[in-house]
């Protein structure tokens, strides 16, 4: 998936979650999927993202992967 393309998805499960933060959990397994394809990808995870999936594992009170 193109750099642009994995963006797209990550605001739109941003927006999603924005709507159903009872789906915590669940975005915080997407995010950590979609910078798995980042990093596969030789591709920068956007620091917003990762910042966002720290803050999520904050919250969530989730070991670190």
């Amino acid at each position: 998936m193109a750099f642009e393309a994995l963006k797209v998805r990550l605001l739109m499960m941003l927006d999603e979650a924005t709507h159903q933060p009872e789906d915590l959990h669940e975005l915080q397994e997407e995010l950590r999927e979609k910078i798995a394809e980042f990093t596969a990808q030789g591709l920068p995870v956007p620091e917003d993202i990762a910042d966002l999936e720290k803050m999520l594992e904050d919250r969530l009170n989730l070991p670190k992967k």
